[in-house]
């Protein structure tokens, strides 16, 4: 496949060869989430885009919005002038970690030398990459495709638009930490919000450029995707009743409550969602660990869970109602087992365990002690800046049932940060036009192309569309640290009323040493693609 790139000379980004020389650049800025690579990566990419001339003369349309530990969203604005209508291109630059890839961790951001390196150690990766590596197609490296590519095919969209007056106005927002809390796509939505009001633009549509996973190993499609999959977290504080081990059966161990809700929760199939013929993926434990910090003969009496659901349609009030039920058909199970138990042995029990949710468990605490002491409780936790917020979340939950030890033997269920919403354009009608567009464009450069209704890989489209409902509260609620270090931007999401769309290069194995991309989809195919998209929308 040939594909023609006339453009004009003193333009940076536009033939295949610049655009892998600026991929290779961005990505040697490593920025690994929460590094100071990840708070120097926005000032390197301000310097880089306030070389083109627009932004020196108009050096108010480029901006960098502060989010939080030093970090910035980059902002940059092309305004045709001609029209309000506008498409934010969306795309993140921060990256996993690098350790896994042991003693050439120096190279995990040396996309050329890396790939070169792997020339000579094939046996370094899985047998999928192996035969990729042979083939020649692919470029190595962490951020090639998870998502620094999707980063420069804007950068290059929006110098060709300055350059021929393209009649829309692009919007280009790279964030930091979506890779953990999307806090800055959360700082985005904000500063879209107030930049659509100041500067009367109207946004049409949200475009992100993720790669395009393969679906398995031989698999080579493309895929695009008008819509991303919903992620929620509900967790666990386990309270039982301590005792020494000399005398089990007079306490009940926070370890033996919690596996009978985390064999529940695991693979559990009540969560599972179709739409549009996707399924999600059943939920699986992200974190389990009991609270006892040092070894003696009492027994581990606390514990918390964390446990991951995907949802399409479901809202946080329908994942709580089910998980309550789940919580409460588990320790039903132990809590027969426990009785059988007590009654063979001849020892009277500890009494029935309680299913509680955090709100109502905070509820009870401010009737016991009353609101000032509760928020004497809750601000020493919100300021302890050695915990994240699901640290914090669970934590605030231990504690207030530590003052209401009468409540045990008692599962707390809660929510914990971070939660991305189910966002869904299929049905839009310009959604239909660009998918339809995009298909017919791939039909001659043979790119086998194909719609996803949902991204599975969880992207900040999540905060782009939303539609507030009761099932909010619920979330509210029951998410201890919401309003002091989390919270999602209800009321600008809800200025917006644009479809949302993901088409992005095609690559295989994100988060792995052998993350790689395609490098005919990247910079032959996907600019290509991307142009005549927005050309024709």
């Amino acid at each position: 496949m040939k594909l023609n790139h006339e453009v004009a000379n003193d333009l940076n980004w536009q033939t295949p060869q610049d655009l892998r020389t600026l991929l290779n650049e961005v990505v040697g800025w490593g920025s690994e989430t929460f590094s100071e690579g990840e708070q120097q990566f926005s000032r390197n990419l301000y310097e880089k885009i306030a070389t083109l001339d627009y932004f020196v003369k108009q050096p108010e349309l480029l901006k960098c919005v502060d989010v939080d530990f030093g970090r910035q969203v980059v902002s940059a604005l092309y305004d045709s002038t001609v029209t309000n209508e506008t498409i934010v291109l969306i795309s993140h630059f921060d990256t996993v970690q690098t350790e896994e890839y042991g003693d050439f961790q120096h190279l995990a951001t040396q996309p050329e030398q890396l790939t070169r390196f792997f020339e000579e150690n094939p046996h370094l990766l899985n047998q999928s990459a192996q035969v990729d590596l042979l083939k020649g197609d692919y470029l190595f490296g962490r951020g090639v495709m998870d998502m620094k590519m999707g980063l420069c095919l804007h950068m290059q969209l929006i110098e060709k638009a300055i350059q021929e007056q393209w009649p829309v106005n692009l919007l280009l927002i790279t964030v930091p930490d979506e890779e953990v809390n999307s806090a800055g796509m959360r700082k985005a939505i904000e500063h879209i919000a107030i930049l659509q009001k100041e500067r009367n633009i109207h946004v049409k549509l949200f475009l992100n450029s993720e790669p395009s996973f393969s679906q398995g190993p031989a698999d080579i499609k493309e895929y695009v995707y008008s819509g991303t999959i919903g992620k929620i977290m509900p967790a666990a504080l386990f309270y039982g009743k301590e005792t020494h081990v000399g005398e089990p059966l007079k306490g009940m161990t926070a370890p033996y409550m919690s596996s009978f809700l985390t064999a529940e929760m695991e693979w559990n199939e009540r969560f599972e969602e179709t739409s549009y013929g996707e399924k999600t993926p059943l939920p699986v434990t992200l974190q389990l660990k009991d609270l006892k910090d040092q070894y003696s003969t009492q027994t581990p009496y606390r514990a918390t869970a964390l446990y991951n659901v995907f949802l399409m349609k479901r809202s946080s009030s329908e994942i709580m109602d089910i998980f309550e039920a789940v919580a409460g058909q588990a320790m039903k199970k132990c809590q027969d087992k426990y009785d059988a138990l007590c009654k063979k042995q001849q020892v009277e029990g500890v009494g029935s365990i309680r299913i509680i949710r955090y709100a109502n468990l905070k509820e009870y605490a401010i009737s016991k002690m009353g609101e000032e002491r509760v928020a004497v409780i809750e601000n020493r936790i919100i300021a302890d800046e050695s915990l994240d917020d699901r640290a914090k979340s669970l934590k605030l939950a231990d504690q207030l049932m530590i003052q209401c030890q009468e409540l045990a033997p008692a599962v707390v269920i809660l929510f914990a940060p971070p939660y991305y919403p189910a966002a869904n354009s299929s049905d839009h009608p310009l959604i239909k036009q660009a998918v339809s567009h995009l298909l017919k464009k791939a039909e001659p450069y043979n790119i086998p192309l194909e719609q996803i209704h949902y991204f599975n890989g969880i992207c900040d489209l999540s905060y782009c569309q939303f539609v507030l409902d009761d099932g909010w509260q619920a979330y509210e609620e029951n998410t201890p640290v919401w309003g002091k270090t989390y919270s999602i931007p209800f009321e600008a999401i809800a200025t917006f009323d644009a479809p949302v769309l993901n088409v992005g290069p095609f690559g295989k194995d994100a988060h792995q040493i052998s993350e790689r991309l395609h490098i005919k989809s990247a910079f032959e195919e996907m600019p290509v693609l991307l142009e005549s998209l927005i050309k024709a929308i």
